[in-house]
Order: C-alpha cells, then structure tokens, then sequence
C-alpha cells in the first residue's frame, strides 16, 4: 500500500510553515520538492568527490566521472533506452529541445517541410520550432484541441502528411494534465518518413515511461520534476540518430580532434556536451531516479489518479468554478487548471499563499492554449509523491475563503462544516 505520510517524511522542506501555517505546496508542474536523498547526494558529492569528468586520471577524477556516467547508465534504464550512449545530458527539457531543433532541424529542414506540433504545447516545444522553421522555410502545423481537452486525432491524422518531417508532441499537459496517445501518433509519423519528438517534462513524472513502447526518436525530459535538481535535463534519441546529427555548440568535450583548419567530432553523446556540465546535479539526479525507482511508477501513477479523481470531484461541487481539460481520469495526469469566477488567477494564488498553500497562476508558457480555452490565464494546482487528500481538501476550503473574501459566498470553513 503507498504510504504517503512515509514519503512525506523524507522531505525537509514539506515541514516548514508559511505565514504560521503548515505549507502546502501544489506546485509540482512547475518543479517538485527534494528528497533528503537527494539534497544529501548533491553535498556529499561537493565534499567527498568533486572534480571534473572525462579527463583526470586522478582519483577524484575517476570517482566523477563514475559518478556521472553511472546516472547516465540509470537514465537509459529508467526510459527503456537501449543504451547509456543514447541519453545526452543537457540543462532540462527546453535546452534538450533547442538541441533537436538546431542540430537536426535547422540542418534537415528545407522550404516547404513541416513540422506538427499542437495546441497543448508549452512554449519550450513551440519557439524552437518556430526559430528553425524561420531559419529554414519550414513551416508549422497544429493539431486542434478537442472539445473535452484531448488531442482531436482525425485532424491530426490528416495534417501528418508527405510533408511532415517531424511531429513534436506533449506527452502530458502542463496546463490540463491530458495524456496524448504518443504510440498511435508516433505510427501515424513514421508511416510517413517523419521523425517524433515528446516532451516529456510532465509525464516522466507522472508516467512509467518507455520509450520503445512510444516508438519516438526523441525524449526529452527535466530532473527538477522528478524530484532531482535543478538545471540538468535529458535527450533521448536513437544512437544512429545522434550520430547522424551536427553539434549543438562546440567546445571543449565534443570534438575528437582540433587542428587549426577544422575539427572533427567525438561520437554521441559526447559530442552534444560541450564543456564542463552539472556534474554535482546529475550525481545527485541518480538519487531522485533512485528514490523513483523504490517507490514504483506504477505506485506513482495509482496515487496520481486518486488525487486527481479527488480534486476534480470537489472542484466540480465548488459554485463559479470551471475546471480546464477531460473529466475522464484516465485521460489525465495530476495537473488540473480552474478558474473561479470573478477572481483573477494571480489574486487568488496571492490569497491562498497567505493560508501557507501554493499553486501557479498565469498562462503557463501556453498562451496559444490559454487563447483556445478562452482564458487569458488560470490557476493551476498539481500533484506529486508526496500530496495528501488532506492537502486538496485544504485548496477546496482556500477557495471557499477567497470566495468569501472577495464576496461570492460564505467562508470555506463554514461551508465545510455542512
């Protein structure tokens, strides 16, 4: 059985208060908490072991360099990869996917390619396509929203076409939570010589992912959101893929030989990490894949869809508030937008703050989205590990409060107590 409060104990910052009250923290899409195991690996790596890769012959060196080649080894497990050289490391998701679209696209794009993305999509896989299609003559396609917040597959069906040279898709919505179908859209691509990109910033830790099973050529995905740190991300891509592609940047750790007319590549992934990376981050990424591991994506996944089922039921019994996205649970991972009627997003994210409880509020790099739901922007609340029913029931009475405090109805904790 999945013992939250166990979880919750391995959290420090989950025991801190926020203006004298216990936090609550519902911001998960955004970036998730650290676990001790994890906050303890990035310090004993600074003390014990720090050094750079790859170079030294010296004892230090060595332990680095294991260090951070074992994390890449966990990595391609942790995705289904069929081998550690094809995880190359980058700052996180949106870095992982300028990569894509400066070594592959903006060498492999000509006038009249197109690239699909959709509606759903962060801004992370939108700009990068919308620079390379700039550069190159490219153009972009969307695939439209259905009405219930999921991917309308018969357009998407017919905009994957002859001219479609990459699909780049959400696994996982940051704003509705809906899962998309990336196995059928992957076959829907490759059947017609297009290559498939998912951004997995979401999903992965929400989702067992496998990137076999999704059948994509990229992966791409960040640590901050599976309880790792901040500023290391992943790109998955089939070795002969990457070998094929041109260098991100240059510098030093990515070429093979350096003469002064020219250089020549060192073999992937080396060749897409130019100098000194997150060293300390990735050793300690291995902590929170480890930490992952323990618990078990398909216990993960079982916790997500309760909570879930559990906000939505009680958002939807909450006068003047709409919820974004599919009702369908199955359909959707722990992040849930709402609006509430005649509060703005950000003055109900200020208020519910001063009760010790945190949610997004904004567009959330999706303004394409935000246009098709009609909304300018909206609150967002999401799940992790280490989220309790409890904690959602507290958002529910936040909203009450601010219901009441900007006049609509009376208090959340007397409209609990009926």
């Amino acid at each position: 059985m999945y013992d939250v409060e166990r979880v919750r104990r391995d959290f420090p910052i989950l025991r801190r208060q926020i203006h004298g009250l216990p936090l609550t923290y519902l911001d998960n899409a955004a970036t998730t908490q650290k676990p001790r195991a994890v906050i303890d690996a990035l310090s004993t790596f600074y003390e014990h072991s720090n050094a750079n890769v790859h170079r030294g012959v010296h004892t230090l060196g060595e332990e680095a360099t294991e260090a951070y080649e074992g994390t890449r080894a966990h990595v391609a497990r942790f995705l289904g990869a069929g081998r550690p050289e094809e995880i190359v490391f980058t700052r996180g998701t949106t870095e992982a996917i300028n990569l894509v679209a400066a070594a592959w696209g903006r060498h492999q794009l000509q006038p009249g390619d197109e690239i699909v993305v959709s509606e759903l999509e962060h801004h992370s896989n939108i700009i990068p396509w919308q620079l390379a299609a700039t550069a190159t003559g490219a153009r972009l396609r969307w695939i439209p929203m259905a009405p219930n917040g999921s991917l309308d597959m018969v357009a998407a069906s017919e905009l994957i076409g002859p001219r479609t040279r990459l699909v780049a898709l959400t696994q996982m919505s940051n704003v509705l939570g809906t899962i998309t179908p990336i196995a059928e859209l992957s076959a829907l691509a490759h059947a017609q010589g297009a290559l498939m990109l998912v951004d997995g910033a979401q999903s992965a830790a929400h989702l067992g992912v496998d990137v076999k099973e999704l059948d994509c050529d990229f992966f791409a995905m960040s640590a901050h959101k599976l309880l790792g740190p901040t500023g290391v991300g992943v790109l998955y891509s089939r070795w002969e893929l990457l070998n094929q592609m041109e260098p991100y940047q240059g510098g030093g750790s990515m070429i093979d030989t350096v003469t002064m007319e020219g250089a020549t590549w060192a073999e992937p992934p080396a060749k897409f990490e130019a100098g000194t990376p997150d060293i300390a981050g990735v050793a300690a990424f291995d902590a929170a894949l480890t930490y992952l591991d323990r618990l078990g994506m398909d216990a993960v996944r079982a916790h997500d869809r309760e909570l879930t089922t559990h906000a939505v039921e009680r958002l939807r019994t909450l006068p003047g508030v709409r919820c974004f996205g599919s009702m369908d649970i199955a359909q959707r991972g722990g992040n849930i937008s709402f609006e509430v009627e005649g509060i703005h997003p950000h003055d109900l994210g200020t208020f519910l703050d001063q009760q010790g409880i945190a949610i997004r509020a904004g567009h959330h790099c999706a303004q394409p989205l935000m246009r098709c739901l009609g909304a300018v922007a909206t609150a967002r609340a999401s799940f992790s590990v280490y989220t309790t029913q409890e904690e959602v029931d507290r958002l529910i009475a936040g909203i009450h409060d601010a219901q009441a405090y900007f006049g609509t109805v009376e208090s959340g904790a007397a409209a609990l107590r009926r």
